[in-house]
Order: C-alpha cells, then sequence, then structure tokens
C-alpha cells in the first residue's frame, strides 16, 4: 500500500483531532458507559472524516476505499476500542451499501446527513437467535402497499440508543434464505421501535450497545437499498469492509499496548533486574511486534485488491481471523508482564485486554471466518475437493 502526501495530510489532521478532541475525554466516557456520539460526529463530519470514499454529490470526497483504511488505522490511537468501534459503524459498516447500491432519494435522506455527522447510524443485522449466522434472522417487513410493516428485533446494535436510523437487514419474501432479504433504512424515531435496553459489556465500555424491538413499523418501501431480495448479497459485500476495518483498527492499538508494556516492564524491577530484561519477556514482544507487521502487510494487501476492484472476501476474511486471534495473545501476554496491576482496571493493558475480545466475535466469529476459509478452499466436508 503505497501512500500518498494527501493521505499524509489526512492523516495528520486526524492525529491533532483524536489528540484533542478524543483521547483526553476517553476515561470520562468510559466511566459513563457512552460517549457523546452526535457532538462527536459532528466535529467529525464538518472536517470531512466520515465521507472519504463516499459520493461527493451527497457530502463526500469520492476518494478510494485506501483513504477509509488509512483512517480506520489511525483509529486504533485512540486509547479505547469501543470510540473507534463507534465511528467505524458509521463509515464503514452501516453506510457502504447505502454509498453504493442505495437510490439518490435515499442517499440524500439517510447518506448526506451520515456524512456531515448530522445523523448517527447503526446497522442492524444480529438477532438474539441469529448472530453470525445471518441467513436466519427472522425479523420480517411484510409488503403493504408503498409500505413496509416490520416487526422483530435486533440485538448487540453498536450506536443503538443514540442512532438516528439503523440500516436494517429484513426477510420482505418467502423464498430462499438468500434471495428473500432487504436492506432498509429505517429512521428510529419511527412509531413502533423501542430501545429495550443498553446492554452491560465486559469492554468497549464508551460505545453505546442496544437491544431493540420493531413492532408493526411502518417505513415506505422507497426507503429500501437498492433491489428487494438483493439484501443478503448485498450485506455479504458490506461485511468485507467491516471486517477489513475491524483489522485495520487493531494495528495502532496493538502497537501501543507492546509501547506501553516496553515502557513498564523496563521501570519493574524484579529479582534484581527489570521485567523486560527476561529474555522470555522481550523475545516475545518483539515476536508480537512482528506478528503486528505481518498482520499490516495482509491488510493493505486486501486494500490494494478492494481499490482494483477485486474480490477480497478470502483475504478480508484472513485479516478478521488473524487480527481476532493476535488480538487476543497479545493482550494476555502484555497484561502477564504487567502482574497484578494488570488486573486492575487502572491500567491501559487491562481495557485493550477487554477491548479487544469483540474482534473474534463480532462482524462473524472466527468459526464462521474459519468456514468461509474452507469453503473457498474447498475442505468442507461435501465441497469441490474434500474428501
Amino acid at each position: 500500500m503505497l501512500f500518498t502526501a494527501d493521505h499524509d495530510e489526512i492523516r495528520r489532521s486526524l492525529q491533532k483531532f483524536i489528540a484533542n478532541e478524543i483521547n483526553p475525554h476517553v476515561d470520562d466516557w468510559e466511566r459513563a458507559d457512552i460517549f457523546p456520539a452526535h457532538e462527536l460526529f459532528k466535529k467529525m463530519g464538518s472536517l470531512g472524516f466520515l465521507g472519504l470514499n463516499k459520493p461527493v454529490e451527497f457530502g463526500g470526497s469520492g476518494l478510494d476505499y485506501s483513504y477509509a483504511l488509512m483512517m480506520a488505522e489511525e483509529l486504533g490511537a485512540i486509547t479505547c476500542g469501543g470510540v473507534p468501534m463507534a465511528i467505524g459503524v458509521q463509515t464503514d459498516m452501516a453506510t457502504p451499501a447505502l454509498a453504493r447500491f442505495g437510490s439518490d432519494e435515499v442517499r440524500r435522506e439517510f447518506l448526506a446527513p451520515s456524512v456531515s455527522g448530522d445523523f448517527v447510524a447503526c446497522i442492524g443485522v444480529s438477532e438474539p437467535g441469529a448472530g453470525s449466522d445471518v441467513a436466519s434472522i427472522k425479523t420480517q417487513a411484510r409488503s403493504d402497499g408503498d409500505d413496509y410493516v416490520i416487526d422483530g428485533g435486533k440485538m448487540w446494535i453498536t450506536n443503538g440508543t443514540q442512532a438516528d436510523w439503523i440500516c436494517l437487514l429484513a426477510n420482505t419474501g418467502d423464498g430462499p434464505v438468500h434471495r428473500n432479504k432487504s436492506l432498509i433504512c429505517v429512521p428510529m424515531k419511527s412509531k413502533g421501535v423501542t430501545i429495550a435496553r443498553k446492554l452491560d459489556k465486559m469492554g468497549m465500555r464508551s460505545s453505546d450497545t442496544a437491544q431493540i424491538f420493531f413492532d408493526n413499523v411502518r417505513v415506505p418501501k422507497r426507503n429500501r437499498i437498492g433491489d428487494e431480495g438483493k439484501g443478503f448479497t448485498y450485506q455479504m459485500i458490506q461485511f468485507q469492509e467491516e471486517r477489513l476495518w475491524g483489522a485495520a483498527a487493531c494495528l495502532k492499538s496493538h502497537e501501543y499496548i507492546i509501547d506501553q508494556t516496553i515502557e513498564y516492564t523496563r521501570n519493574r524491577k524484579a529479582f534484581g533486574q527489570s521485567i523486560l530484561d527476561n529474555q522470555v519477556v522481550h523475545f516475545k514482544l518483539a515476536e508480537m511486534q512482528t506478528e503486528v507487521e505481518l498482520l499490516r502487510a495482509l491488510i493493505y494487501r486486501a486494500a490494494e485488491q478492494l481499490v482494483a476492484g477485486e474480490d477480497v472476501t478470502k483475504l478480508a476474511t484472513m485479516a478478521k481471523l488473524k487480527a481476532g486471534r493476535l488480538g487476543r495473545e497479545l493482550t494476555d501476554a502484555c497484561l502477564q508482564y504487567w502482574g497484578g496491576i494488570g488486573f486492575t482496571n487502572e491500567t491501559p493493558v487491562s481495557r485493550a485486554y477487554r477491548d479487544s475480545r469483540l474482534t473474534s466475535i463480532g462482524g462473524g466469529a472466527d468459526e464462521v471466518m474459519l468456514m468461509v476459509l474452507c469453503k473457498m478452499m474447498g475442505t468442507l466436508p461435501g465441497s469441490k475437493g474434500s474428501s
């Protein structure tokens, strides 16, 4: 991935914004279990950060995906996982399908204010009984004249308590499960939308996560993204950007924890020497830094292919899988070297330990990533090339 002077200029602006507008408030937002999404997103939208690769006619900058990738990586410098994840939902999870497949009318109504930061967006795919198994969702949007009438519920919805609209995946027909779904933009203020509760999570504390119910919610069919019945396909395409975002956002956060661990173990003494002087410690940290750099190379290769218009399902899946596994290994190893203080909530390593665990679950669990890869390799039972 070759970044240009234009990339670097945006990167410096984003670094300054994070240092001045986000990181000084992270600890307070973590304690409050929420951050002010509308206030922060409006500031980001005014600076153009929420629409780097979105169409110019709807307020974006019209740049290619490499700029979105650069931003995802830079958001890893935020000293928690919840705030960057919420930003990523706005830019790379709830809006890619809308930007690519939505009508001009629906993009004016939902994409443009999301790019400007006037709207907070969320993505509604997972349900209490259907997380990674997207095909099994039960939420229904039945046809009634020019409207859809929606009934069902969604779970694990990031930004859910503050969102202005939800990019909702619902069944709009009775056909095969991969061809009976549609993506629909649903205003959260619609009659019949209920935020049942804000979830109390182990990590990602500053990001609000909701359970949402839909009871006889009526929205116009013009709010549908693209063609009816293509929602599953659109969501699978949208997942590739989500998974690349999730992997890229890990890079700088992992490097930060390595750097913090080096500093702590250099100054912490035990048995007459610093913890860092032990070969098992400094060798492990070197291995972890190498793993981060290997993950970065994989992500950059996938991003290059995406910019070139190629299918990145395989590489994005690998990157997501590796990011989740590495996050678990790296934060566990580093926390161990912090000793007892690492088990307290006053250290950056304990926050990283809690926050990074979600990467192996959200956006498709590790096991689903492995199934996707095995299917592509022809190694699943009954697939081509398997015994």
